[in-house]
This record gives C-alpha cells, sequence and structure tokens, in this order.
C-alpha cells in the first residue's frame, strides 16, 4: 500500500505553523525587551559634580574691516565620562568648538583648516549668507585643506550655530564633536536690557545626548537588530547619557539675580521639553532667529533638533534649582511613543545660587527693534513638501538636482505634511520663517518664531510663511531638510537657488557636483 499524503501534509502544516508561532512569540519577547529597554532617564543618578564649562569665546578685532575668526578642526581624545578618554572632533580643541560673536553689518571672515581625516564641511546654521559660503554638502573641505568663506551679517540679533554638513556623514560627524554657537547683537539687543556677559550671565547651553561602550568610547550604532526586528530603527542615535557644553554630569555657579540661557538642541535626533521640577516660571526671550517682541513667561519649552532658545531665569540667594528635559510628549501613541524617546526624563544642569547675587536689571516687557511677524501678501506662491519616511516628495537627496527656484525677496507660504509617527525637524537654509499654523490652529508663540527650524508636531500639516533673502545664485543651492540627522543622511533633504525675480524658468535645474569630495 502506498503511503498516504495527507500525514506529509499535515506534518507540514504543524512545521509550518509551528514555526510562525515560535517566530511570533519570538517577535513578542524582543518587542516586549526592546520597548521595557527604550525608557531612559538619570534622575536621582547624578550629583553634579562638575563645573560647567563654557566654550571660548572668539570675538576678534577688525583687521582691514573684517574679524577673522580661525578654526582649527581636529581629532583628539577627551574625558567626557570619569577616568575614561574618548576619541572626538572638535575645532580649536579636542571637542566641540569657540563660540563665535559677531554683530550687525560685521564683515565675517572664517579660516577654516581642516585637519580631520576626512573631507567635511562646516554649515552656518542660521546665517543669512550666499549659498556658496553656506557651507552644505557643496562646500566640501577636503583633509587637510582650507576654506575662507566672509560675508556681511545683515540679520538681527540671534543664537544661531555651526556644524558640519556633509552629505550622507552629517550625523557622524556632528556626533564626534564638531559644533560650536554663534552669537549676533544689534542695536535692539543692546537696547533689551537682557543679561549679556558671556560666561557670567549670559551661558550657553548646548544639549546633546551620547552613547558610550564600557571603555568610553562613543557608540555610533543608529539601528540595532532587536529594534529592526521589532519595525522602530528609523530614528539614529538617541543616547543614554546627557552633556551639556560636553560636560557630564554639570552644575553652573549662579551669581546674579537673573541669568540668560542660550539652549541648543544639539543632538541627532532627541527632542526635549525643558523646565524645572519646581514648576518655577522661566521668560522665553528669543528663538531661532531673533528676539521676540514681548518676553514669554512659561514652564515648559519644546526644543526639537537643531532649535534654539533663550530663556531668562530669576534666582534668589542660596538656592539650587535643576533644569531638566520632561517626557516631550511627542503624542505618537503606543507603542511609538517610547521608542521616539517620549517617556525619557533627564536632569540637564543644575543651577547654584551664591549666597549673595549681583543685581539684574529688570526683565523688559516689550523689545522695541526685535522681529516684525513676516507678512504674507496676496497671491503668494504656495510650495508643498510631503515628509514621509526618507523622502521629501517621494524624492531622496540628489545633489546634481535643484528641487525649487525662488525669486529673490519673495515671501512664499511653504506647506509642510508629515505624513508618519516618525520624528522630523524641518530646517531651511539662508531664509526666515515664520510658523502660521499647525494643521489649521495658531501654534503657541514660542513655535511661531523668527525660525529656522521647526520641529514638525503633529500629524498633518504646518504652513510656514518664508522670507526670503536677496541673494542670488542660479548654480549655488541652499538646502532644506530634516535635521533628524539619521533621515537627512538616508537623503530627506532637497536644494533651492534664489535667482533675480523673472529669470525663475530660465534658471538651472542641475547644478554640478565635486564628485572628488564626496
Amino acid at each position: 500500500m502506498k503511503p498516504s499524503h495527507r500525514p506529509v501534509r499535515r506534518r507540514l502544516f504543524l512545521t509550518l505553523g509551528g514555526a510562525a508561532l515560535v517566530a511570533g512569540a519570538g517577535y513578542g519577547g524582543n518587542f516586549l525587551w526592546v520597548y521595557q529597554d527604550h525608557r531612559r532617564s538619570n534622575v536621582g543618578d547624578l550629583d553634579f559634580a562638575n563645573p560647567l564649562r563654557i566654550p571660548e569665546l572668539l570675538h576678534p578685532e577688525p583687521v582691514g574691516g573684517r574679524r577673522t575668526y580661525r578654526l582649527d578642526l581636529a581629532p583628539g581624545s577627551t574625558e567626557l565620562l570619569p577616568g575614561k578618554k574618548t576619541a572626538t572632533w572638535g575645532a580649536n580643541g579636542t571637542y566641540l568648538a569657540p563660540t563665535l560673536r559677531a554683530r550687525r553689518g560685521d564683515l565675517m571672515a572664517m579660516d577654516v583648516r581642516n585637519g580631520l581625516p576626512e573631507a567635511t564641511t562646516l554649515h552656518w546654521h542660521g546665517m543669512h549668507l550666499p549659498a556658496s559660503m553656506d557651507g552644505g554638502p557643496h562646500q566640501m573641505i577636503p583633509a587637510g585643506g582650507t576654506w575662507r568663506p566672509e560675508w556681511t551679517v545683515h540679520q538681527p540679533a540671534s543664537t544661531l550655530w555651526y556644524h558640519p554638513h556633509p552629505h550622507g556623514s552629517t550625523g557622524s560627524h556632528v556626533y564626534r564633536g564638531v559644533a560650536g554657537m554663534m552669537i549676533l547683537d544689534d542695536d535692539a539687543s543692546d537696547r533689551a536690557g537682557l543679561p549679556s556677559t558671556y560666561g557670567v550671565d549670559d551661558i550657553p547651553v548646548v544639549i546633546q545626548d551620547k552613547n558610550f561602550h564600557d571603555d568610553g568610547s562613543l557608540d555610533f550604532t543608529e539601528t540595532h537588530l532587536q529594534s529592526t526586528i521589532a519595525g522602530v530603527d528609523n530614528i539614529g542615535v538617541l543616547g543614554d547619557t546627557i552633556l551639556v557644553n560636553g560636560t557630564y554630569n554639570p552644575h553652573f555657579a549662579v551669581t546674579t539675580g537673573r541669568v540668560r540661557f542660550r539652549l541648543l538642541n544639539g543632538s541627532n535626533a532627541r527632542v526635549y521639553r525643558i523646565g524645572f521640577p519646581d514648576d518655577r516660571s522661566f521668560h522665553l526671550v528669543a528663538v531661532d532667529n531673533g528676539l521676540l517682541k514681548r518676553p514669554q513667561a512659561m514652564t515648559r519649552l519644546r526644543l526639537g533638533p537643531g532649535e534654539r532658545a533663550e530663556i531668562v531665569v530669576a534666582f534668589k540667594p542660596g538656592e539650587k534649582a535643576v533644569l531638566r528635559s520632561f517626557p516631550p510628549e511627542l503624542d505618537f501613541g503606543f507603542p511609538t511613543d517610547r521608542f521616539m524617546g517620549s517617556d525619557d526624563t533627564f536632569d540637564l544642569l543644575e543651577l547654584r545660587a551664591a549666597p549673595t547675587l549681583a543685581g539684574s536689571p529688570e526683565l523688559p516687557t516689550r523689545v522695541d527693534g526685535a522681529p516684525e511677524p513676516i507678512a504674507v501678501p496676496d497671491g503668494a506662491k504656495v510650495r508643498k513638501f510631503d515628509f514621509v519616511g526618507f523622502q521629501i516628495n517621494g524624492k531622496t537627496m540628489d545633489m546634481s538636482r535643484v528641487d525649487e527656484v525662488v525669486p529673490a525677496g519673495a515671501t512664499e507660504i511653504w506647506e509642510i505634511d508629515r505624513g508618519d509617527t516618525w520624528i522630523h525637524a524641518f530646517h531651511l537654509h539662508g531664509a526666515t520663517f515664520n510658523v502660521i499654523d499647525v494643521n489649521g490652529h495658531e501654534p503657541p508663540a514660542y513655535v511661531q518664531g523668527p525660525k529656522d527650524t521647526v520641529y514638525l508636531p503633529e500629524f498633518g500639516k504646518i504652513r510656514l510663511a518664508v522670507r526670503f533673502d536677496t541673494l542670488t545664485d542660479p548654480k549655488k543651492p541652499y538646502m532644506y531638510h530634516c535635521h533628524v540627522l539619521f533621515h537627512e543622511d538616508q537623503g530627506m533633504m532637497g536644494q533651492f537657488t534664489v535667482v533675480e525675480p523673472g529669470t525663475e524658468n530660465s534658471a538651472p535645474r542641475t547644478v554640478p557636483v565635486d564628485h572628488a569630495n564626496h
């Protein structure tokens, strides 16, 4: 008698079914492990033993009408964690970079010398300047090379920053440590009466998160096998250790009644929601691209990657306060919130007020000369951008492709539609914008601007009123992109040129690429 095939089919079915059950159980167990592992906090773990490092201030005297800033990029070794040396990169030091100070009307001349082992760039994030000086991926500085851009500052007082921007490796270059602040002053900021003595009552606060190996080396891992299996490997580095100005476990000695903190989210992907555990109020006085007309009293402030904010905090003699990042309330829902850092809490910096504090001027109720809201003319051009996955409008970055051509001096409406549940932050080079609305609703004052970077806070549409500069170059593009650096490096970026009005249709739609340095 021939054996029946039914038992074979049944065994096959049982084998495949069993494998599916095992695979499902394996996925579920892995997912639970990854989910539990992704909630992070350092609250209660720090004693704030280390004085906050204050980056060197470069404000050179003008020579021949120019202020020249020399920046030497080089690898080094830095004690970021106690007793351990970490291989890092920096400018004029082993980690981070000096704070550059300039004034509206100054001619800034940069002397950038690349002592790193590979080509890089320096992008002046938030600065209005010619596209050829912007420091985007088209302005590569070869290893051993020198770059000397210069431009005249023609924008209001603001807190900007600078960092590498090589296509495909921005995340690793920034993560290694090359980043610094830029402070611009003008007559309005002089009159405002805000704290302004650098390192005393005007303090840079560069917030970064890192992962370290046991030997103190940086962990560059952007995706893990377990996260990939769980389907949550789309954000890049979310660190479990916080550095402020490159200082672990930091405190700052407060000596004045009020202190201005210039906050920069210099992290690759993490969103922070900043405040104090005692819920004390502080005043927001400026955002990315300038001062606010009126200081805004707040208890919480959300900062996405690349965003900046200036806050003024009042202190009483002898008190201590902790600057903390609370769960940022990303509102993606379960389980995405956990994997995007929405459940994380970090103490950033302890503030220790001296027994006697020097007096500080009263906070102004109005800042005359602060930037006016951007007025959108009737019939303004509307451009639409879909942010989904690693693509903008269904495309990834092509350095030879010009995606948009903008007439110089135009004011336009840019609509950003976020079509996924990933963290995204939109950054626009060489221009300033105000946020008009988010899903049809007016946003809080601190979100409105003036800005150059904005966290995309909800699934749906955010509308921006964008005012473009008058500097033109049909062959040198600016960038727009997601400032989650893993997304940017995966190609979530586009290019635009600014041209003389009336020449948009004849402007080139392709630009040359120097492949030797890419």
